[in-house]
């Protein structure tokens, strides 16, 4: 097994004064890594991630128990992508029923940690959802431009 160390720093300089922080992280029981760079074709959503009980529930699927960290990096360096996450409310390894969409900018990184148990949406009321369920996946919608997308993910 081994440590996934990530590490995010922020830095500005504002008037003179260096501004930012550095944020160290070390993820440890790791012994899976899924990493590909995907084109995303015009105009065609893209599921870049599949997220299963176990990796035999469908073809290329990752371990939702397993996995400790996911990072998408939008490697185009003009257009923005949308990344649909696709909810599973039931927590029953079966299609997804809800989804989320968020903006990744061009440059820009979305990270989290396991996808078990650790995504809820509302549309009612606007109130926080803290019934927590599972992340069947994530599909990119690049628009109408060809990008390309990084996807890393670690697991036990």
């Amino acid at each position: 097994m081994a440590d996934l160390t990530t590490t995010i720093i922020e830095s500005v300089t504002i008037n003179g004064v260096t501004r930012g922080s550095s944020n160290v992280k070390t993820i440890s029981g790791i012994e899976h890594t899924f990493e590909r760079v995907v084109t995303i074709p015009a105009s065609a959503d893209t599921t870049i991630l599949v997220n299963k009980n176990t990796v035999a529930g469908a073809d290329g699927a990752v371990d939702i128990q397993d996995t400790k960290y996911i990072r998408i990096t939008n490697l185009d360096d003009t257009n923005t992508v949308n990344l649909s996450l696709q909810i599973d409310s039931g927590n029953d390894d079966s299609a997804a029923d809800e989804s989320a969409t968020i903006s990744l900018a061009a440059g820009h990184s979305f990270v989290m940690g396991t996808p078990h148990d650790a995504i809820a949406v509302s549309d009612a009321n606007a109130t926080i959802n803290t019934s927590m369920h599972d992340l069947e996946s994530i599909i990119v919608d690049s628009a109408d431009q060809a990008v390309k997308i990084e996807i890393f993910v670690a697991s036990a």
